[in-house]
């Protein structure tokens, strides 16, 4: 082995022998060897935001959104990602870390080592940390015909149109079916593709999340009260469209199914277990630069103690349009019908003799421009329109009958990320 000059120089006076310093290097050369395909990435999440009309109580529910970033400038995330993806050798191994800090970690509610565990009449709620773990996981390749991918740890949900990252979505605020889906789980997942046209994914997880090592069964951190067994189930189906198919090619159709423990965004336990069902697709059109896209939610509570407030649906329609090298336009609209309170409280309110049921109808555009390098700019415009009173100032009158100011909810913000 061939030393460098100090350490022979050290040697010679006897302060290191050339043994331990053969050991040191070697310890040194394999730190490198594995720190040289580890990757270092992330983004910086901002918006400035401004809510039309007086008064920012009961905005509309969507995740991430909220009275805190009304009528203001906002940071929203910080997201840090350490990762090693697979290679292609065939006993493949690698691991992935996002971390997330600043307000919408709180949001994410995972319940990290960095949170606080909160009691309150036999319910848990997270601490605020402005810290959360998004995803930890260990990442696994077995060469099992064309090569089982896996994942153990902590992972982001199967289903869904959009993700947690804001940045990878056609619009900045999210949809009420985002909303709906589970988010991130404790577990281990499979990922198998048949061909270039078909694959699919499986897992088991402790519940339905978020909290990271939550258990169905009682235990800290959880309210759940199954037996030990009981655990999470999961599986998806993916379809891609051929080269064959033309302007078609590229085309994707999803569906996937979650069935678990989950506690609803109050942090309450809503039932013994919930399923979650998910349809979604994109679609090339013979118009280039443009595409279309549609998904479809369903949550349901498997539980007679709720009825009859028992699902909540979300029914989605994008569309994509890239006009120039940079300028990009996005359109989606959406109905949400919440007949479980899952996102709003209105059980004793005049909703109830709606059957307890809210209906939400919700237009969002966004204009997307790549003026500087490496930053997402866009400029978005958000309608959300109620079938009864639910936002504004809200509060019970005299026979305590539930009172509302206004039906629609109109909101400007502009969101730059940086990514890194």
């Amino acid at each position: 082995m061939k030393f460098n000059k100090w350490t022979l120089g050290l040697a010679a006076i006897g302060v290191v022998s050339l043994a331990s310093a053969a050991q040191a290097e070697e310890k040194m050369s394999a730190v490198q060897s594995a720190l040289s395909s580890t990757t270092i990435s992330g983004y910086v999440d901002t918006s400035a935001q401004w809510n039309f009309g007086t008064g920012n109580e009961n905005l509309p529910p969507y995740k991430f959104g909220g009275p805190t970033k009304a009528d203001g400038f906002n940071l929203n995330v910080v997201q840090l990602t350490i990762a090693k993806p697979l290679d292609e050798a065939d006993w493949a191994a690698g691991y992935r870390a996002d971390l997330w800090f600043g307000p919408d970690a709180n949001t994410l509610s995972t319940l990290s080592t960095a949170g606080t565990l909160n009691t309150f009449n036999g319910y848990h709620s997270t601490g605020a940390s402005d810290f959360a773990i998004r995803q930890a996981y260990v990442a696994l390749r077995m060469p099992v015909g064309n090569g089982i991918d896996w994942k153990i740890g902590v992972f982001d949900s199967i289903i869904g149109y959009e993700s947690v990252e804001s940045g990878n979505n056609p619009n900045f605020t999210r949809s009420y079916g985002h909303g709906l889906e589970p988010q991130t789980m404790t577990g281990i997942l499979a990922t198998y593709r048949i061909n270039d046209v078909i694959s699919f994914a499986a897992g088991v997880a402790n519940t339905a999340g978020p909290a990271i090592n939550q258990r169905a069964f009682s235990s800290p951190g959880s309210d759940g009260n199954k037996p030990e067994s009981y655990k999470t189930y999961m599986g998806s189906l993916a379809l891609t469209a051929p080269d064959s198919w033309g302007w078609a090619s590229g085309s994707t159709l999803y569906a996937g199914v979650v069935n678990g423990y989950s506690e609803d965004t109050r942090g309450a336990d809503i039932a013994d277990n919930t399923t979650s069902y998910y349809v979604g697709g994109t679609l090339a059109t013979p118009v280039t630069g443009l595409k279309v896209g549609a998904a479809f939610d369903y949550l349901k509570v498997n539980s007679g103690n709720w009825a009859p407030w028992d699902y909540a649906w979300s029914v989605a329609g994008y569309a994509s349009y890239q006009a120039t090298e940079k300028l990009s336009l996005h359109l989606r609209g959406e109905i949400l019908k919440d007949k479980m309170d899952f996102l709003y409280d209105v059980t004793d309110s005049s909703a109830f003799a709606l059957n307890g049921a809210t209906r939400i109808y919700a237009v969002t555009a966004t204009a997307q421009y790549d003026l500087w390098k490496n930053v997402i700019s866009r400029l978005e415009v958000r309608w959300d329109h109620g079938d009864q009173k639910i936002f504004g100032h809200q509060g019970y009158d005299s026979n305590e009958n539930y009172t509302a100011s206004l039906k629609n909810q109109v909101m400007l913000v502009a969101n730059i990320i940086y990514k890194f």
